[in-house]
């Protein structure tokens, strides 16, 4: 089944709109929203659907990380509320003087921003939704 398990690894603008393409849509509990501060690392665990192979219409659980990211906020996002499933809409990117803010924008109207000195993002499946 491995073979069917994408890794993207984006560290441009066409890989990011690659990783933004696939896992548009995907679900995201807000308690699996980690940032790593001392790692400088942001974390999204989401469920997707695959649309890049010939597996169309599967459900996948991937990780979307995030590396070299100084700073992260968030908005119209309640952070207590554990239960809250937000819909990832898509990812796009600023270029700010030295820094990248790179946005993830979620349904609601709803958004986090990662500050970070360069693009360097991963999708990468962990396992099927059987």
């Amino acid at each position: 089944m491995s073979k069917y398990l994408a890794k993207i690894i984006a560290n441009d603008q066409e890989g990011l709109q690659m990783i933004s393409a696939c896992s548009s849509g995907a679900k995201v509990k807000v308690t699996d929203i980690k940032y790593l501060s001392s790692n400088k690392v942001f974390l999204l665990s989401i469920e997707r659907t695959k649309i890049e192979t010939d597996q169309e219409g599967k459900k996948i659980n991937s990780i979307c990380r995030f590396d070299f990211v100084d700073k992260v906020r968030s908005k119209n996002i309640n952070q207590l509320n554990k239960d809250l499933v937000l819909e990832l809409i898509g990812i796009d990117y600023l270029k700010n003087n030295d820094d990248y803010e790179i946005n993830l924008i979620f349904n609601n109207n709803a958004h986090i921003a990662l500050t970070t000195e360069t693009i360097e993002a991963r999708l990468e499946d962990q396992n099927e939704i059987k």
